[in-house]
């Protein structure tokens, strides 16, 4: 199944042999020195099972909450075994593994979304 938006995304995840878990690192933009262009700051990380996301704006809404303004928010999928999705301690060393990709620029493995919801390629 194409991933095209962030539904088909749930869509995918819920459909898998294993139940996932998603992993998502919210990231800001920032300024280079010299204008350079912009880089991408993790700022925040989370993990959710696929059931228990709504929309993308239900998530941009949850995110708030946080009071951390972010601009892009990239996500993987974490697959379960026997199963069972996996714990959310499972979670914290792919989560590091994502910001420091992410903080390297190797991030055409991860799906992006900018804040309107909105499936990013970047090359």
């Amino acid at each position: 199944m194409p991933i095209t938006d962030y539904a088909s995304l749930l869509r995918s995840a819920r459909n898998q042999e294993q139940p996932q878990r998603l992993l998502f690192t919210f990231t800001q933009a920032q300024a280079q020195p010299g204008g350079q262009g912009r880089s991408l700051t993790p700022v925040m990380c989370a993990d959710k099972l696929p059931d228990k996301l709504g929309s993308f704006e239900a998530l941009e809404e949850e995110s708030k909450q946080m009071q951390t303004h972010w601009d892009v928010v990239f996500v993987a999928g974490l697959a379960g075994r026997e199963g069972q999705p996996p714990a959310p301690e499972d979670c914290e060393a792919p989560l590091r593994a994502m910001v420091a990709a992410i903080e390297q620029g190797r991030v055409d493995s991860l799906l992006a979304f900018d804040r309107s919801g909105d499936l990013l390629r970047f090359s």
